[in-house]
């Protein structure tokens, strides 16, 4: 039997920021790179970075104006240059930041002639053109039926998405088995957040959808063992909380694979052969049970 010598990188991920511009105030671009990477591991997350920037970030949006006497979206206001339409156009445009939650309302204030901007937007409303502000994500299509018109309402269409546009690419070094990655991510943002802010939003999201596998098999040894004491109450996210601070280092020492331990090619293969990947599993066996492990000796 051939057993092949296997090598363990021992380095740490890193990342860093290579480029970071401002093109003007509604384009702004960040260039970032990841790396070292086992072949395939790129990809990964290259893939499911895009998707998690482009999708799962949230933005804010004006998603309904409200003006009172205004018989349809083309009628003119009196004083004011442009039609309805053109205004809630404009209105859609409108790039806000925001850390609110959920749906508020705002209205125009401006007196004189000039131009109305975004800085005339005044929150919470009171009285004159109002508007309702809210944080989603995505994209969403207003309905436009007649009902919408008779009180003064018009639904703009809302792209709740700050990520303009993101790109991932890969480049290659070394040869063999030695072959590694570099993960390139390119990201554009409207302006609302900085290209940085939007990686770091969109890996905490990432995180927050793994965090219910990580407690998985927890959750089904307890309902094992309490199956003849009653249905366990779902756990707050207080409760997850408290659980994860006071298993901390398990779980540090459950994330540390046998990999990156440096071990001789016979005692890792014999490890791997019984299902041992982590540290936390070769510290729960005891002396006596990997001594029974067969072609182990330390």
């Amino acid at each position: 039997m051939v057993r092949e010598k296997v090598t363990v990188s021992t380095r740490t991920l890193q990342w860093k920021c290579v480029e970071s511009r401002v093109d003007n105030k509604r384009l702004c671009y960040g260039r970032f790179i990841l790396s070292p990477l086992i072949k395939g591991q790129a990809d990964t997350i290259g893939i499911a970075m895009r998707r998690a920037l482009l999708g799962e970030i949230e933005g804010t949006c004006i998603t309904r104006a409200k003006s009172e006497k205004i018989p349809h979206e083309y009628s003119t206001i009196v004083g004011i240059q442009e039609s309805v339409h053109e205004i809630l156009m404009n209105l859609k445009e409108i790039v806000l930041r925001s850390n609110l939650y959920g749906t508020c309302g705002a209205f125009i204030c401006a007196r004189g002639p000039g131009y109305v901007t975004a800085q005339d937007i005044i929150s919470p409303p009171s009285c004159g053109n109002r508007l309702q502000i809210e944080r989603n994500r995505g994209y969403r299509y207003s309905i436009k039926g007649p009902n919408n018109f008779q009180d003064g309402s018009y639904p703009i269409d809302a792209v709740f998405m700050p990520v303009r546009n993101a790109n991932h690419s890969i480049h290659s070094y070394g040869n063999g088995n030695e072959r590694q990655e570099i993960l390139f991510l390119e990201i554009w943002t409207n302006g609302s957040l900085t290209p940085k802010e939007a990686l770091h939003e969109a890996s905490r999201n990432l995180i927050d959808l793994f965090i219910p596998f990580l407690h998985a098999e927890e959750e089904t040894l307890h309902l094992e063992y309490n199956r003849h004491k009653g249905t366990l109450p779902p756990l707050t996210f207080h409760d997850r909380l408290a659980k994860l601070r006071k298993n901390k280092k398990e779980i540090e020492l459950k994330y540390i694979f046998i990999d990156q331990l440096e071990l001789p090619p016979r005692i890792y293969n014999c490890l791997k052969r019984c299902n041992l990947h982590t540290l936390l599993d070769l510290l729960n066996k005891s002396q006596k049970d990997l001594m029974k492990i067969e072609d182990f000796r330390i």
